[in-house]
């Protein structure tokens, strides 16, 4: 197919380009055959015929003679042919073309224009370079430029191709040989896409591997209760409170992954109310300060008073939460969990700092895929999915969550979200 477009394109510039540069050829030939150059050549002969005609009559042969060599070497030379026919009487009355008579001395002498042999090829040729030179430049032009044009198509071909076969990896920006003009931009953005389609590709990789691992611990504590009823049935009710926790732990990690699916996937109804976000968020801190006490951790709230924005109220509170949970989650007993809000530009920032293990700079942004704790934190419980639906939350009202270093070697984690919803209200849907 590229070939075939390829001796398309090569055909059509060079056509155009030959006729471009043969046009004026001719032109100039076609200018030759004209009436008018007839005229002036038919005169230039007549003239060149009177001249030698005279010279013959009033200088003699010689001078005729001299001068028909002269007119022969000019560039564009005229054969002059001088001879005696006979007696002055034998000079005719009327001439013939291209013939002048002159009585001499009672002799009758002759000039007359001898008529051209047909060029040979080795004549021609200088008048057939130009032709031939036109011909080869404008096929050399039409072959460079035609591949300049086609060879992009065909690196994204190749492109597109490996992309339907599944390789994400292949990349074609780098083959473009410097150019810079809209192909190219073309070229970079099929590269972005290749780079984020191989991301997602990783992604729900690395998702059904943690999915698959996440199940599979609970089934197997499943299968050992079993088992253990099997072999000793008076157990009956310490095995079935197991499995009742094992059951309940597999319903509320498939409960995750669906709103965690149903985000991503951006599907639902819900609908967008009029809020104080500060209410949501002084209620959350209420409820998680009362569970912090047994471990001894102290949870405190400074900011602003209130903020009303049109949000869905499930998405905040569900991202409020699970932020706030998180951090007293991986907080060490008898430590400080920090929550401080404020109003920046029409966007209420809400921070949570722990005084935790934290997380390398490395992994500031890995944490928030899902399944992701962190290297170096140890989780009392969970699935490594609260912050992932806490990003996929925030972004669905057009605010960014961001998570940082605190200044204690924690972790700090920073949501942002806009006065006026950033979607229609169809587009937001609540948890299920």
């Amino acid at each position: 197919m590229m070939r075939r477009l390829f001796w398309k394109f090569f055909t059509i510039i060079w056509l155009t380009m030959a006729a471009s540069v043969a046009g004026p050829f001719i032109i100039i030939n076609l200018l030759d055959a004209a009436p008018f150059s007839q005229d002036i050549a038919r005169e230039r002969r007549d003239f060149t015929l009177d001249v030698a005609a005279r010279l013959l009559e009033q200088q003699g042969k010689d001078a005729a003679e001299a001068f028909a060599r002269a007119v022969a070497a000019l560039p564009r030379p005229v054969n002059l042919s001088v001879s005696e026919i006979g007696p002055s009487s034998a000079c005719p009355g009327v001439e013939a073309e291209n013939v002048r008579s002159v009585a001499v001395g009672g002799t009758c002498s002759r000039v007359s224009i001898i008529a051209q042999e047909s060029g040979t090829m080795a004549g021609d040729w200088p008048k057939l370079l130009p032709w031939v030179s036109a011909l080869i430049a404008s096929a050399v032009s039409a072959f460079w430029l035609a591949r300049y044009l086609i060879l992009p198509v065909v690196h994204l071909r190749h492109g597109l191709s490996a992309l339907a076969q599944g390789r994400f990896d292949v990349r074609i920006g780098d083959k473009m040989d410097g150019r810079k003009d809209e192909v190219t931009a073309l070229a970079h953005d099929f590269d972005a896409s290749a780079a984020h389609l191989e991301e997602l590709q990783g992604i729900q990789q690395r998702l059904f591997h943690d999915v698959s691992h996440e199940l599979r611990s609970p089934l197997s504590r499943l299968q050992a209760a079993i088992g253990v009823l099997r072999q000793n049935p008076s157990r009956l009710d310490i095995m079935m409170d197991r499995m009742d926790r094992e059951i309940e732990r597999i319903d509320g990690l498939v409960g995750e992954i669906l709103t965690l699916a149903r985000l991503s996937a951006r599907s639902g109804d819900g609908a967008v109310q009029t809020l104080d976000l500060m209410d949501l968020l002084n209620g959350i801190v209420d409820d998680a300060a009362f569970e912090a006490q047994a471990r001894g951790i102290s949870l405190s709230h400074d900011g602003v008073a209130a903020f009303v924005a049109e949000v869905n109220g499930e998405l905040i509170y569900r991202a409020f939460e699970n932020v706030i949970r998180n951090a007293l989650k991986y907080s060490p007993d008898n430590s400080r969990v920090s929550i401080f809000s404020q109003i920046v530009d029409e966007r209420l920032r809400v921070t949570v700092t722990d005084e935790g293990a934290g997380v390398p700079a490395s992994e500031l942004e890995w944490i928030f895929q899902p399944f992701s704790r962190g290297s170096h934190a140890v989780a009392r419980s969970g699935y490594g999915l609260g912050l992932a639906i806490t990003k996929h939350a925030i972004e669905e009202h057009g605010g960014r969550v961001t998570a940082s270093i605190a200044a204690g070697g924690g972790l700090a984690v920073t949501l942002e979200i806009p006065r006026l919803a950033a979607r229609k209200p169809e587009d937001m849907f609540p948890f299920g």
